[in-house]
């Protein structure tokens, strides 16, 4: 358990991979009645590590999960299951889905990346911008889809816990129906317009220069969007060619997560009327500029 400023923890679960970086991180915040946040995957040493590490006298009061992710929130069941603390979170996996998200889910798109927790259900459903403390912890829940529609950020004061929604190691992943470029944008401008100290991010080490993240982090999808529309000069692609086209440098491994990110773009872009799909709107489809 690594101690990062006074009254919040770290401890980071054994789930390295190309989509997690080291693990993922689970916060304890607060002293005496803590809550955890993102308990992390249903891996048993690990809540074990999350107990042993507190201090005498402690108790898990809540657990707030981010979203449902197979890498966040699994855990959280079997935490409230050993202390008796409910989960809090934004609601099931479809909570917060856009109308083009859950039409295109209805017509069986799946979803990808690290995988859904199709179980996840709260105790508690938070609405955005509620707050919930106990002892000397206060947190305020803000809905910040994107990565995932029921993705929560919890404010602290003038830090955040900002889930996958904003890293400082590598760009989210964005992969419908689950994940949503046009809520994407939107959160990062609802977080632009406050400012914060640092963000706590779900993988990797705090983001100090939060304003500057926010902004790199909107100008690359921007020029994602940029590089798919000069793709398409030469003519009508689909997602597989566009995505050879422009992840050129990408590792085999993560090129199925680069595909994901491509139809999110083209998604959001169709929306846009900069683009059109041939037939109905799919992975597998056509796109060509309009």
């Amino acid at each position: 358990m690594e101690r990062l400023e006074a009254g919040l923890r770290r401890i980071v679960a054994p789930n390295p991979s190309p989509m997690t970086l080291e693990g993922t991180c689970s916060y304890v915040l607060g002293t005496g009645a803590v809550a955890v946040i993102d308990p992390g995957p249903a891996d048993a040493g690990h809540l074990r590590a999350i107990l042993e590490g507190l201090d005498p006298g402690e108790r898990v009061a809540a657990i707030l999960v981010t979203h449902a992710h197979l890498d966040h929130s699994p855990g959280a069941r079997t935490l409230a299951e050993a202390t008796g603390a409910k989960v809090h979170a934004f609601g099931p996996p479809e909570a917060g889905r856009s109308d083009v998200m859950a039409r295109l889910a209805a017509g069986g798109l799946a979803g990808g990346g690290e995988g859904v927790d199709r179980a996840f259900r709260p105790d508690v459903t938070l609405a955005d911008g509620e707050e919930i403390g106990l002892g000397d912890w206060q947190v305020t829940a803000l809905h910040t889809p994107g990565h995932f529609c029921n993705h929560l950020s919890f404010a602290w004061g003038d830090a955040l816990f900002s889930g996958d929604h904003v890293m400082g190691w590598a760009s989210t992943l964005i992969s419908p129906p689950d994940g949503d470029l046009g809520d994407y944008f939107r959160s990062l401008d609802r977080l632009a317009s406050r400012d914060w100290r640092v963000f706590y991010p779900g993988h990797g080490a705090p983001v100090g220069a939060t304003a500057a993240r926010l902004g790199e982090l909107a100008a690359h999808r921007r020029d994602r969007s940029a590089q798919i529309l000069a793709a398409l000069e030469a003519g009508p692609a689909t997602v597989a060619t566009l995505t050879a086209t422009i992840y050129t440098d990408t590792p085999p491994a993560l090129l199925a997560a680069a595909a994901r990110n491509v139809f999110a773009h083209l998604v959001e872009m169709t929306s846009q009327n900069e683009v059109a799909p041939e037939g109905s709107l799919s992975p597998s489809a056509r796109f060509s500029r309009r």
